[in-house]
């Protein structure tokens, strides 16, 4: 079944055509309105069909067969414009359960779409469909979707673009093309066989034979040269570059010869612009950037540049896929170049200081068009620490993670366990046993949580499936620690259902007592997920009006598989909108 984008708005046609065009508009209106809960306003709904099959790909001299939507890898983008309602009818033809999620979109009212599974619903059976709604309201600019079960992501995801709606512009000169960048990874074997593999040993994942851009290795990696991705430029046109880290294990560091970087965004929001060599970004983001093509064309000059990626990686203990991943610029528009690419100056794969000053430049743009709104008061404070830890090995049993016990991993010493039936349809029924509605607001303990080579009794944690329950409209402030525990590193932590102001970062450890007083409250990014520091902390604050189940989670996929996660249930309000949305009737079972 091929990829079909129908915009219901526009023309009449079909099979009614006794029916007077105005009529038919207005019953399909009402239909959707009826079956959707699509709000008056929405400027259109557009339809996608997803197909989920098995398909086969070459890479690195190996073939395998993956999944992959509509036979793309990566899959299709889906494009919207601000405020629009975007309908995806996902077929599962695959060999395994699966779900999709719309990442960096809040889904007002609307967790029933947000698609982790076991968190907002059960898997999609192999065999069976199922209808998300996306609801688009404030994003605009680039986000993604992807799997959300198991490892899955790793080939089952594309990008969003979302466009200013209409009768609005960019807050930039409209470029004159824009083109998705996607980093990812590539393994030779089945990511599914990987992943059981680590949970059957209780070690750690295997790491990737390659790092990607728009799937392709670079021409760096075996087999790989003719298949490197390339981006065709014109001498004085400005490009928009919307780049997304879909990787499961690696930040990186993205730059292109020759060429200076504008940023204007991440996460589907705009940032006061500044100019870059390099830039950082963590799994999960995403980041707009300018591109101007003002390279000479006379010859004088090299007509083709390498774009190319480094992984960002702290922790010496854990071993990393640490290959750059590479494609091309050229110019259509020059007398082509005998030698190779120009190739950009990356910072080092453990360059903190780099990775830091990029990341101090995020600031949001403020203007009367893109307003922000910072909550000042704060209803209530979490600190809540981030561990790679182990739990004990199976008597009788070997395991491969440290002191031969089994890796897990935890916030608030708290190792997440998904349910076997879906957290969302255990509070809308009001299920006992699912779930624990007491996530603590602090650690259960205080040490020094960044000192090198902690004891061995702090590695353990423990399993539960805790909750933090929140009423209506409370503003939350939380505060994400890292620890040495097993090795301090990065960790992006993406909260669903929410964006959120990134107000202040820092190494060490976190005081309450000294480091709100250095918080942006100005023009802090508004984002969805945020890089915490290597062996440091970072505070962000929202206000908890978008009613549901929330899942919030490391964007490393091996730890979120291993408990780095917890769920946020806001209440509902008051008044009928804020309310959650009633079940759709075509919910998957478990």
């Amino acid at each position: 079944m091929p990829l079909r984008q129908r915009p219901t708005m526009g023309g009449g046609g079909g099979g009614v055509a006794k029916m007077p065009a105005g009529q038919l508009w207005l019953l399909l209106l009402g239909v959707l309105l009826l079956a959707f809960g699509v709000p008056a306003q929405a400027s259109r709904n557009t339809h996608y069909d997803f197909v989920i099959t098995e398909t086969k790909v070459t890479r690195l001299c190996h073939e395998k067969t993956i999944l992959a939507v509509n036979g793309q890898f990566p899959g299709p983008t889906i494009y919207a414009r601000k405020d629009d309602v975007v309908i995806v009818n996902v077929y599962n033809q695959g060999y395994k359960n699966i779900t999709l999620h719309w990442h960096g979109v809040d889904q007002p009212r609307n967790p029933w779409s947000d698609g982790p599974e076991y968190i907002t619903q059960c898997p999609i059976q192999p065999g069976a469909n199922f209808t998300y709604k996306i609801i688009f309201t404030e994003e605009e600019g680039t986000l993604w979707w992807h799997a959300h079960s198991e490892f899955d992501r790793a080939t089952v995801h594309g990008a969003i673009v979302i466009h200013p709606k209409r009768g609005t512009v960019y807050p930039y000169p409209k470029p004159h093309k824009e083109m998705p960048i996607i980093l990812g990874e590539w393994w030779n074997a089945d990511v599914e066989q990987i992943l059981l593999e680590s949970q059957r040993t209780g070690g750690d994942v295997n790491i990737s034979d390659a790092n990607t851009i728009n799937g392709q290795p670079g021409d760096f990696a075996p087999c790989s040269k003719e298949d490197t991705f390339k981006m065709s430029v014109e001498h004085g046109k400005t490009y928009l570059l919307r780049v997304i880290n879909a990787g499961l294990t690696n930040e990186m560091f993205f730059a292109v010869a020759g060429h200076r970087l504008t940023v204007v965004g991440t996460d589907g929001r705009y940032l006061r612009p500044f100019t870059v060599d390099y830039i950082l970004i963590s799994p999960g983001q995403t980041m707009n950037m300018l591109l101007e093509a003002n390279c000479a064309t006379d010859g004088s000059a090299n007509s083709r540049y390498y774009m190319a990626a480094r992984p960002f990686f702290t922790n010496t203990a854990v071993n990393v896929d640490d290959k750059n991943t590479t494609a091309i610029l050229e110019y259509t528009d020059a007398p082509p170049s005998a030698g190779p690419p120009d190739s950009p100056d990356l910072p080092a794969m453990d360059d903190i200081a780099a990775a830091t000053a990029y990341t101090a430049q995020l600031r949001s743009l403020v203007t009367k068009e893109h307003p922000i709104d910072v909550p000042m008061e704060v209803d209530e404070h979490m600190l809540v620490t981030i561990s790679v830890n182990t739990i004990p090995c199976e008597p009788n049993k070997t395991c491969a993670g440290p002191g031969n016990n089994r890796l897990a991993a935890s916030l608030n010493n708290v190792s997440f366990m998904n349910p076997t039936i879906d957290i969302l349809d255990a509070y809308y029924d009001s299920i006992s046993g699912v779930y624990e509605p007491d996530f603590p607001n602090k650690p259960p303990f205080f040490f020094n949580f960044t000192a090198p080579n902690p004891p061995q009794d702090l590695w353990f944690t423990k399993r539960g499936t805790k909750v933090k329950v929140v009423e209506y409209g409370t503003v939350l402030e939380v505060v994400f620690q890292d620890t040495a525990i097993l090795g301090a590193e990065s960790h992006p932590m993406h909260l669903h259902g929410f964006s959120f102001y990134v107000v202040g970062r820092g190494f060490g450890n976190f005081d309450k007592d000294k480091d709100p007083a250095t918080y942006n409250l100005v023009d802090p990014p508004y984002q969805n997920t945020v890089s915490v520091p290597t062996g440091g902390w970072a505070a962000m604050r929202f206000r908890a009006a978008n009613p549901g189940v929330w899942f919030m989670h490391c964007h490393f996929d091996r730890h979120t598989v291993w408990g780095m996660d917890t769920v946020f249930i806001v209440k509902n309000g008051k008044g009928p909108d804020a309310q959650m949305m009633p079940r759709p009737p075509n919910m998957p079972k478990c």
